[in-house]
């Protein structure tokens, strides 16, 4: 029996549960975790968190403790970058010191950062995984995640995107052999599903069921809807006037150059709406003309911004998006890379969002884009839907509510008891 089983209900009065989170430094990956870490505490747990130094003051200011990640470069940099599983290996050995002198009830870690779901394992504590965006894995007929294909309307579309899934599991058989090579490193037993890094004891998908493509999900997986985090910040004033809202978005960690910021701002400058737009504390290489209807600003709180919006303009960042989706704006997408193609297709396929991709990105594609989702009655209803749910649907608590149940010895709930297993 662990330690959390012998203490009974937490919510009931007993000591409350010890809980190891780990989160990639990412906005897009940090502050999901943030948001679950934030409701635990606030349910009575204890909570460690470990990410990104840059996130330390807002990790203790939501009463949890805070464990400074390994930051090992994996990407081109100037020095030489580790092997992405190298860096598992490496960021293992430091976590797992931590993780074993918590003795945490269970561990929960972001998709991207597996150094704590290894550690958790060696220390024999049950886990489980936070997928900041939409379920990753795919289905026979489906298009590969991360494509940017809509789902197929017909049974010979599904027949073409069979024909794909070889060519899907050859790229998956090489990373789960990656990650084999890693587990033996450590000591760990080899993994024979294809998508490892993924726990089977719970996974936890933040995002509206109503952007998952329809299939069976795992009893393990659970769509619990948003789980939104911000830094604070103030209120931002838009341009003067009654005309429709429109925020320029951009991506936190894509687009250096601002081109979907430039392209906005020079697109829509005529036309009859008040434009905000925020270049989100990247560098400008130089200046941007704003336009009379435009106000250029460095910075804007998303929750008090949006929510008096038309239209939100993005890279499809899973939580940009979703956050313009919560606050009943559809989108005009612009995907610039990694999960972004993915996320564009599902808003479109979902209509609450029109679809621009980035090699056709110029201001008169943004104004064309602008004009059909403002001009669409259908598609704003159908975002005023996802607005409704999501308020209807505290994401954080449902999570939480998963992660007790994984340290109590459970796994998850029926599937008839989840939101959003096929839609």
């Amino acid at each position: 029996m662990t330690a959390a089983q012998a203490a009974g209900d937490p919510r009931g009065g007993a000591r409350p549960l010890r809980l190891f989170l780990g989160a990639f430094g990412d906005p897009g990956h940090a502050f999901p975790m943030l948001a679950l870490g934030s409701r635990l505490v606030a349910r009575g747990h204890e909570v460690t968190l470990e990410t990104w130094r840059r996130w330390r003051a807002d990790v203790e200011a939501a009463g949890m403790r805070f464990l400074a990640a390994p930051e090992y470069p994996v990407f081109p940099t100037r020095e030489r970058p580790l092997q992405p599983y190298e860096a598992v290996v490496k960021a293992t050995a430091q976590t797992r010191p931590a993780v074993a002198e918590l003795a945490p009830d269970a561990l929960v870690h972001d998709i991207l950062t597996l150094a704590p779901a290894m550690a958790g394992e060696l220390e024999g504590v049950p886990v489980a995984t936070l997928v900041p965006h939409v379920y990753p894995v795919g289905a026979p007929g489906l298009p590969p995640y991360a494509l940017g294909a809509r789902l197929p309307r017909t049974a010979a579309g599904r027949l073409v995107w069979r024909r794909f899934d070889r060519l899907g599991e050859l790229g998956l058989r090489q990373g789960r052999a990656q990650l084999n090579e890693t587990r033996a490193r450590l000591g760990l037993r080899p993994v024979t599903r294809l998508h490892g890094g993924i726990s089977e004891q719970l996974c936890i998908v933040w995002t509206f069921p109503q952007l998952e493509y329809p299939r069976e999900l795992p009893d393990s997986v659970h769509v619990v809807g948003p789980l939104f985090w911000e830094p604070p910040f103030g209120e931002v004033e838009p341009p003067p006037g009654a005309d429709p809202l429109v925020l320029v978005a951009p991506s936190t960690a894509q687009d250096p150059e601002h081109r979907l910021l430039r392209a906005a701002v020079a697109g829509l400058g005529d036309e009859p709406v008040r434009v905000l737009a925020t270049w989100n504390r990247k560098p400008l290489a130089g200046p941007v003309f704003a336009p009379p209807n435009t106000r250029l600003v460095e910075w804007v709180s998303y929750s008090r911004t949006m929510r008096r919006c038309a239209l939100v303009v993005c890279h499809a960042g899973h939580g940009t998006m979703a956050r313009a989706l919560a606050s009943g704006c559809p989108v005009v997408a612009v995907p610039h890379s990694g999960d972004m193609a993915e996320n564009a297709a599902r808003a479109d396929w979902a209509g609450v969002g029109v679809r621009l991709p980035w090699r056709l990105l110029s201001p008169q594609t943004v104004r064309l884009a602008a004009r059909r989702a403002l001009g669409d009655r259908a598609m704003a209803e159908r975002a005023s839907q996802l607005a409704a749910w999501s308020a209807a649907h505290d994401g954080p608590t449902r999570a939480a509510e998963l992660v007790e149940r994984l340290a109590m010895g459970g796994a998850g709930v029926s599937p008839g008891g989840e939101c959003g297993r096929t839609r």
